[in-house]
């Protein structure tokens, strides 16, 4: 029996299931992440918003009462002090909706993402040369 699961065809298709308030938060939070990584594709991965530069970069999610953003464990282990006031886990924290968004240092945190990808991508093409 298949639930009635949502599939998204695009960034723009998961945004626009949100209430307007949401979606504002969610457009600003792509912006951002456009504008740290500008060469990073959009894609949809796990049903979430994602960003791929040689390999996954970033994804992100709105929930109830929160904006998961998932930079991976390295991206949050990196910033761990300015993401102290957060809940989180291993690899993603949580920005409350009712609270102003952290433009700034989710900038950060993506230049960092996008670094470490394109340093890994370079080791991997020394290795096959």
């Amino acid at each position: 029996m298949e639930g009635n699961k949502t599939t998204f065809e695009s960034i723009d298709d998961y945004i626009s299931n949100f209430p307007q308030e949401v979606q504002e938060i969610l457009e600003s939070l792509r912006k951002v992440i456009k504008e740290s990584a500008p060469a990073a594709k959009e894609k949809i991965s796990y049903q979430m918003p994602a960003f791929d530069l040689h390999g996954n970069l970033v994804y992100f999610a709105a929930y109830k009462k929160h904006i998961g953003f998932y930079p991976t464990a390295s991206g949050i282990r990196a910033f761990k002090h300015e993401l102290s006031q957060y809940k989180g886990a291993k690899g993603s924290v949580q920005f409350p909706i009712e609270k102003p968004m952290p433009y700034e240092l989710i900038s950060k945190i993506v230049k960092f993402r996008m670094a470490e990808n394109i340093e890994k991508a370079g080791n991997k093409m020394k290795k096959k040369n």
